[in-house]
């Protein structure tokens, strides 16, 4: 009998996922643990080895859908094993058969009959956003109906027949990581209370220190970008105010103090915002917070981060670097209780002493669960990274 394969338990508390992409298609031959499918779980993706060798005889989930873990996926059948019959055969004696209509032929299958949307590499989609292609609307000339880069540029290329009606919108499915975005952006209005305070940060000594020490941190494979030292601020500041490094148990009404510091960074992708963290950042030194930065960035972008590095941030910080504007007011990543915006460093004018002079200035704004957080706790957790950031000696000590 052919082999139906259910989607496996692939994480601690993870009830369902989504169909990213098809790995195979119906009549491929496939070995034992070949990978079949890539499936998205709680913002992680990972693929999803073949239990069996044999045929693809049908797909049971489309691109895109989301699956029940135990809900079957693929239907398998082994080497050396017959397809069951299509018709079983009479075990009665014949009846007068009724008069039926005439027989109509069925079209045959297209080669994936049960995926929704085109077939395409991770590059390909990539161009075809930087095209403002519409992947769907491309036919794919590549293997299985597969779209390759060469049929976006054609289809980017090729006039548009005039009409007497222009497509005026364009409907995307929700789905990946915007729809995890979607889901975690819905549960944090729904469940928290939150209020925004924002501290203007004179970060030139930070600045210059960065400049004079990148070069030789460079030179031994690490890039040196303002967030390490801002993690150690952070972590700094989370000791001396625990109620921000928190969660809240609704269900016994009790406040959870953590005593590890596992720091959630926010982290732009191509197909939408993830939050790999970077674990027991209290232990490590600016320049392995430096390395596990980019390390997690590097599998952000990539779709290759795993459920371990998402999981258990108990505070976490959102940066947009150049492009982060004067302030906005950050989305608190729930369960947790606060999230740390950092803005923009530009020069600007300020006063010293007596002075005006030109400082380079950014802004931090502190979103924070006011269920938990007074506005006074708040308000002295965020003058103390500004004061750890202004003077950052201590900072600088632990680089190695």
């Amino acid at each position: 009998m052919p082999y139906q394969f259910k989607l496996p338990d692939v994480g601690e508390g993870v009830a369902e996922g989504e169909i990213r992409r098809w790995l195979v298609k119906v009549g491929d031959q496939v070995a034992e643990n070949q990978p079949l499918v890539e499936v998205m779980t709680d913002k992680v993706t990972v693929e999803i080895p073949s239990p069996k060798s044999g045929t693809v005889v049908d797909i049971l989930a489309a691109e895109g859908q989301v699956v029940q873990v135990g809900a079957p996926i693929i239907t398998i059948l082994e080497k050396g094993e017959a397809a069951a019959p299509l018709v079983a055969a009479p075990t009665e004696a014949p009846v007068e058969p009724k008069p039926v209509a005439p027989k109509v032929e069925a079209l045959p299958p297209t080669p994936a009959p049960t995926m929704l949307g085109v077939l395409a590499a991770p590059s390909t989609r990539r161009l075809a956003r930087e095209l403002g292609v519409n992947i769907d609307r491309v036919t794919g000339t590549g293997p299985g109906g597969r779209v390759t880069d060469e049929d976006l540029r054609r289809f980017a290329t090729t006039p548009v027949a005039p009409g007497p009606t222009l497509q005026l919108e364009e409907r995307v499915p929700l789905r990946g990581i915007r729809r995890r975005m979607t889901e975690s952006m819905t549960r944090s209005a729904r469940t928290t209370a939150p209020f925004t305070l924002v501290e203007e940060v004179d970060m030139t000594e930070l600045v210059s220190a960065r400049e004079r020490l990148r070069p030789t941190a460079e030179a031994t494979g690490i890039k040196l970008t303002y967030l390490p030292f801002i993690i150690k601020a952070v972590v700094q500041a989370l000791k001396e105010h625990p109620y921000l490094n928190a969660s809240l148990d609704e269900g016994k009404q009790e406040i959870v103090l953590k005593k590890r510091y596992n720091i959630g960074v926010a982290t732009a992708t191509d197909e939408g915002l993830v939050v790999p963290v970077v674990r027991e950042a209290d232990r490590k030194s600016i320049s392995e917070l430096a390395k596990d930065v980019e390390t997690l960035a590097g599998k952000a972008r990539e779709s290759k981060l795993e459920l371990e590095d998402i999981r258990d941030a108990t505070f976490s910080i959102t940066s947009l670097g150049a492009l982060g504007g004067l302030f906005a007011t950050p989305i608190i990543h729930h369960p947790e209780v606060a999230i740390l915006g950092v803005h923009r460093i530009e020069k600007r004018p300020a006063v010293k002493g007596d002075q005006i002079v030109i400082r380079n200035m950014a802004h931090i704004s502190l979103s924070f669960d006011h269920r938990i957080i007074d506005g006074a706790t708040a308000a002295r957790f965020a003058s103390r990274v500004r004061s750890i950031l202004e003077e950052p000696g201590q900072l600088l000590s632990e680089l190695d």
